[in-house]
């Protein structure tokens, strides 16, 4: 794969100096076009030359306006990247559409460090290298251009650099002892890296392979094919979006029409439990869940809730009683509203991985990443594209979390369209729950069956051994908090 690129390339000072004076001024016009375009640039540098890859990191400073380029220039991870999955710290640092992002340290590096470092079995290889396919296949799906860069050195030069660092040559303060380790392993790195190119390159996220000998061909066809593919990108016709229909029909109570059995008609929804007993039963669960939440702080073990259920099933009061038997310095409850401007600016997944616990920690989601195949999906906020492809996506995104060790939980609090409307009223009549209920709540009923369908395929094809759904009869308020709190309990048993 290599020798395929090692052709001795030059190019003479002046040649350099012309082109490269034109290529800074057509990429900085490209770079404040992107600024009104509707989608992120990722750029990735990796190699078998660091050094290589260091000097176009800089270069690229130089040909465009640093200002609107985030640098990430990351090397092992540190202690706290440690207690979080291993794309935690790759999610959090990609671009906002009109932004350009530049990795190098990025995830196909890291991989070839642990398996250089830490001996990873081909097995474990093969299951990293299926993760970091699909992370970049959600990033170009939801629209970035990922332009992915490997600078190689021939061997001969290879062995000239080696000798360089050993003596310690005038630019060697600048590679890092990760970097020196690919030099001193350059052949295992090779075929090693042959690889990793070979299993990570697809049609939309291939590779770039240039030959890293001279500095003035590495940064002059490094800046061409940049500019090519942004350009390329920003002349090519935006995606259809999805149209929303914006009629508002007028309320009334919720007329449920006939729809196929779905998952929900195996829900019980008469269960109940006399409010004597029920205090009984969540003083006794709510003590249990202390001693095992806390020991689950003490030995790291991390838990991600993701909660949906219709409007009024009474989500936060389970919250409130399964948080009451906890550390309050021990969870964080993220309540899931409309994604902000950034927000939209980013992959749906993104404002979810910033709130990734650490070990030893626990997020709760009131509202979680299934929005996108719940509300999105019935109100047309995504196209039938973009929710359709959401499953595999949020199966991955829960995979890697499992994979870290994180205890996933999910739960849909169910209850049925006139007990809804009960609810509603009750919280129309009462001062300090008014405002809970909007009309927004009371036009949702006229898509009851749509919703319907959409949580049937949601629990279909995202439930796992690992984190299946639970789906909790909230009739009675009192037998859902129970249920709840005591699903938990038993999670966290079966994992301490």
């Amino acid at each position: 794969m290599f020798e395929t690129v090692e052709l001795g390339q030059k190019i003479d000072k002046e040649h350099y100096e012309h082109e490269i004076k034109r290529l800074r001024v057509e990429l900085v016009n490209a770079q404040y076009d992107l600024r009104r375009a509707d989608f992120p640039v990722v750029i990735v540098l990796n190699g078998d030359d660091r050094q290589a890859c260091a000097d176009v990191l800089n270069g690229m400073r130089e040909w465009m306006d640093a200002r609107y380029l985030q640098i990430h220039a990351l090397g092992r991870p540190t202690v706290e990247q440690l207690k979080h999955p291993f794309f935690w710290r790759y999610w959090r640092r990609l671009p906002r559409k009109g932004r350009i992002g530049v990795f190098m340290g990025d995830w196909v590096s890291r991989t070839i460090a642990s398996c250089l470092q830490d001996g990873i079995d081909d097995a474990t290889l093969a299951l990293q290298l299926g993760h970091i396919r699909r992370f970049e296949r959600a990033i170009v799906d939801d629209g970035a251009l990922l332009l992915k860069y490997w600078f190689h050195l021939p061997r001969k030069q290879h062995k000239k650099r080696l000798k360089k660092t050993k003596q310690g040559g005038r630019r060697t303060w600048r590679i890092r002892p990760e970097d020196k380790l690919i030099y001193e392993k350059y052949d295992e790195v090779l075929k090693l890296a042959e690889h990793i190119i070979h299993e990570t390159s697809t049609a939309q996220a291939t590779w770039t392979l240039i030959e890293a000998t001279d500095r003035h061909y590495t940064d002059l066809h490094t800046a061409e094919t940049l500019l090519i593919s942004l350009k390329r990108r920003l002349e090519a016709p935006p995606p259809a979006t999805p149209e929303r229909a914006h009629k508002i029909k007028e309320q009334s109570p919720a007329k449920v029409r006939e729809v196929s059995k779905s998952v929900l008609d195996t829900v019980d929804l008469s269960r109940s439990i006399p409010w004597g007993k029920y205090r009984k039963e969540l003083d006794r669960h709510q003590a249990k869940l202390n001693r095992l939440s806390s020991k689950a702080a003490r030995k790291g073990l991390a838990s991600v809730f993701a909660f949906e259920g219709w409007d009024a099933a009474g989500k936060g009061g389970i919250i409130r009683r399964l948080t009451a038997a906890m550390d309050a310095r021990d969870y964080n409850i993220i309540p899931v509203a409309a994604p902000t401007a950034e927000e939209k600016a980013h992959h749906y997944l993104w404002r979810f991985w910033q709130q990734i616990p650490r070990d030893g920690r626990t997020t709760i989601f009131d509202r979680s990443w299934y929005g996108r195949v719940l509300v999105e999906r019935v109100e047309d906020f995504a196209s039938e594209t973009q929710w359709r492809r959401a499953y595999d996506e949020i199966n991955e995104f829960e995979t890697l979390l499992m994979e870290h060790g994180i205890l996933v939980l999910k739960f849909w609090i169910h209850i049925d369209a006139d007990e809804q409307l009960r609810r509603f009223q009750a919280r129309e009549d009462t001062s300090y729950k008014q405002y809970k209920i909007t009309e927004e709540d009371y036009r949702n009923r006229e898509k009851w069956d749509d919703y319907v369908r959409a949580v049937d395929e949601m629990a279909t094809r995202t439930s796992s051994n690992g984190a299946p759904w639970h789906l909790v009869a909230a009739n009675d308020k009192r037998s859902a908090r129970l249920e709840v709190i005591e699903t938990y309990c038993k999670a966290l048993e079966q994992r301490l």
